[in-house]
């Protein structure tokens, strides 16, 4: 159930573009979190918020108005691997290219890969765990098959 946060300048994506960047980054990080076929349990759990900003409002030292991308992803603990970190990002980078029409966007997009510490995701009112995210797993896989 990762939640990806993805900030850029308002304009670096088209204006429609929300959704298709949204499920695109989704799915992706499903994929590198090794789930084959997500159900309603991992769509309805992986979020990801667009922030659009004031070009202003994105800086570096060499500009007041960067063209740059940052990806944030933050997963819970243990649920990517190495191999997953690699996939994650190439796709991340990949994607923010193509929705941005901009193929030259990779060498400023940033991704950002968090992993909450034990305990330290909570939803339902609990502090989430490896214990709890694999139980809580279990049960909406049973409740799929039944």
């Amino acid at each position: 159930m990762p939640m990806i946060d993805v900030y850029a300048a308002a304009d670096i994506f088209p204006a429609d573009a929300d959704r298709e960047l949204g499920e695109a980054l989704s799915m992706a990080v499903l994929r590198a979190e090794g789930v084959a076929t997500p159900g309603p349990f991992h769509t309805n759990n992986t979020a990801a918020y667009i922030h659009r900003m004031a070009p202003s409002a994105v800086q570096t030292a060499a500009t007041a108005q960067a063209r740059t991308v940052r990806i944030q992803i933050i997963t819970p603990p243990g649920s990517l691997n190495r191999e997953g970190q690699k996939q994650i990002v190439k796709e991340a980078t990949e994607i923010v290219a193509k929705v941005s029409g901009d193929a030259t966007l990779p060498a400023r997009t940033w991704v950002l890969l968090t992993e909450a510490v034990e305990g330290g995701w909570g939803m339902f009112g609990t502090a989430f765990g490896k214990e709890e995210f694999g139980a809580l797993a279990a049960r909406a896989k049973a409740a799929a098959g039944a």
